[in-house]
């Protein structure tokens, strides 16, 4: 049998993964973004998102409650979130939200909607291109299908009986 002789390439693998570190927000809060308060409205399927974003501490405020109180799931919270992120600006706006209909998820996706929208309207030029490559400005249309006569759902139809 050969020996193995790649132990050079196995010891700089183990040396190049030690510098990472565990910080997950490193460039937090240096966007280029101008901070001054704004406005933006977001749908999706049945709920409604008015978002307010004013110069602050990065404080969330949904329909009176916090956002880890309004949205237990991380993956919702994330969701929110994310347009601020992307732009680096953490820590920047305190966003007070007023949201209503839909269920949970759709409601995520109006206030991110509607956070990409105030973000778009406060500096169009430093702002627009990053969230339109993301796909945060782009109204998600989908709703439910209606149901049809003579179905039992939108598409379901009857049980098939040959005799």
């Amino acid at each position: 049998m050969a020996e193995n002789t790649n132990d050079s390439a196995v010891l700089e693998t183990e040396e190049e993964l030690t510098s990472y570190t565990t910080e997950t927000n490193a460039g937090a809060g240096t966007g280029t973004s101008q901070i001054a308060p704004c406005y933006g409205t977001g749908r999706r399927k049945e709920a409604v998102a008015r978002v307010r974003l004013v110069p602050g501490t990065g404080k969330w405020t949904i329909n009176g409650r916090p956002l880890e109180e309004y949205f237990p799931s991380k993956l919702l919270q994330r969701e929110v979130n994310s347009p601020i992120v992307l732009l680096k600006l953490e820590g920047k706006f305190d966003a007070i939200v007023l949201v209503d209909g839909g269920g949970t998820t759709g409601q995520a996706g109006a206030i991110r909607l509607g956070v990409a929208r105030a973000l778009n309207a406060v500096d169009r030029d430093a702002n627009r291109i990053a969230l339109k490559r993301a796909g945060f400005l782009t109204r998600d249309s989908r709703v439910v299908e209606r149901k049809k006569a003579g179905l039992h759902k939108a598409r379901r139809a009857p049980q098939f009986s040959k005799r």
